[in-house]
């Protein structure tokens, strides 16, 4: 086997080197990989924070956020009666994310005099159905489960567990606004939904 086989140069002779690399193109080398490196990492936590900031908004948005009042004009109190309760039917715009649309609602008013009324949900608080206003007997009645409120919300018999929940109300020049909310249903206490 020769020494060139073997894998050794024979002696005296010298194995060709690579020629040496400059310097300057190490640190070229170098300062490009830095650099994309900082861009590489610039470009992630941009993209983290483009991304998070809904993330964080999403879970803590809605504690720190005051929730703004949406009154709608229901009906003029002009119109009706003094003490005898009204099943009243207005349009209401809602909103969701960037939806807007209008909504019928309907309310029970009792009004008091010309700058005072009483304004209740038509869910009855026992499981969710709508109860009605029985003139004859003077009280609201659930027909579904025998719930029985006086006029002013006061729960007179059946599985009802609270009074009629009211609703956020002003009266503005004799015209009744009114702020739509639910209430969750078959609890003690009136929280909203």
């Amino acid at each position: 086997m020769t020494p060139e086989q073997n894998g050794r140069l024979p002696s005296g002779e010298e194995e060709l080197a690579p020629p040496p690399a400059s310097a300057s193109t190490d640190s070229v080398q170098v300062a490009r990989r830095r650099f994309l490196g900082w861009a590489t990492g610039t470009l992630v936590a941009l993209a983290g924070l483009v991304l998070g900031f809904p993330f964080v908004d999403s879970l803590l948005g809605p504690a720190l956020r005051q929730k703004k009042r949406r009154f709608a004009r229901a009906t003029s109190l002009d119109g009706l009666p003094t003490g005898d309760p009204k099943d009243v039917t207005y349009a209401a715009l809602t909103s969701d994310a960037f939806i807007q649309q209008t909504e019928m609602r309907s309310v029970w008013v009792v009004k008091h005099s010309s700058t005072k009324a009483t304004v209740f949900s038509p869910i009855c608080p026992h499981l969710g159905c709508r109860y009605d206003w029985h003139p004859e007997q003077g009280k609201f009645v659930c027909p579904c489960h025998g719930s029985v409120f006086a006029l002013d919300g006061k729960v007179l018999g059946g599985p009802a567990p609270r009074p009629l929940d009211t609703l956020p109300h002003k009266v503005e020049g004799r015209e009744l606004w009114v702020e739509w909310e639910r209430f969750k249903v078959g609890i003690p206490e009136k929280v909203e939904a």
